[in-house]
C-alpha cells in the first residue's frame, strides 16, 4: 500500500491552527471525521493521546507522527498538516515539527501499521522533500510531491 493510496487531498490541512501538540491532534482527527474515516472520533482522539503519553511521536527533522490502532478507526487513515512555526512534539532532536502525520488505523493489522509508519518515515527522510511541503500552498501541490517521491523510491506493492 502506497501512502497516497489513502493520503487524500481531503485529508490535508495547511495551514495547520492549533499552537500546541494535543490542539494539532484534534485538528487532525477531527479532519478524518469529517471525512468518515473513524467510528467514534473520541475514542480514537483518546487513543491517539494515550499512545502520545508512552513516547513522543516527534521524530526528528521537523517531523511528527501521532498514531494509534484502535477499534474506532476500522480501516487505515491518514491525515496530515504543515504548521509555520512548529509545534512542540518534544521531538528527540528537540526541533519542533512543522510537518505532522497522523495514522490510524484497526489493532487487528500490526504490520500495516508498521509498513505505513516506515513509509513516512522514509519518504520524510528526505530534506528536500520536507522543504517543498512546508513552502508549499495547496494541498494538491502536497500530495503531487509525496506521490511523485514514492514513485521515485518505491516499486508499487
Amino acid at each position: 500500500m502506497r501512502l497516497t493510496d489513502i493520503l487524500l487531498e481531503e485529508h490535508i490541512q495547511l495551514p495547520l491552527q492549533g499552537s500546541e501538540r494535543d490542539d494539532v491532534i484534534e485538528e487532525l482527527i477531527t479532519l478524518l471525521d469529517k471525512n468518515e474515516m473513524l467510528a467514534d472520533k473520541e475514542q480514537a482522539h483518546n487513543a491517539v493521546l494515550e499512545r502520545e503519553k508512552l513516547m513522543t511521536t516527534g521524530v526528528g527533522n521537523m517531523i511528527a507522527i501521532p498514531h494509534c490502532k484502535h477499534n474506532s478507526c476500522p480501516n487505515f487513515a491518514v491525515a496530515m498538516g504543515v504548521h509555520q512555526k512548529g509545534i512542540d512534539f518534544e521531538s528527540i532532536d528537540k526541533k519542533k515539527a512543522k510537518i505532522v502525520f497522523l495514522l490510524v488505523g484497526p489493532e487487528n493489522n500490526p504490520g500495516m501499521h508498521i509498513k505505513l509508519l516506515s513509509r513516512i518515515s522514509r519518504l520524510m527522510s528526505s530534506e528536500d522533500l520536507r522543504r517543498q511541503i512546508i513552502e508549499s500552498k495547496d494541498a494538491a501541490s502536497i500530495l503531487q510531491l509525496i506521490n511523485e517521491e514514492e514513485d521515485y523510491y518505491f516499486d508499487l506493492d
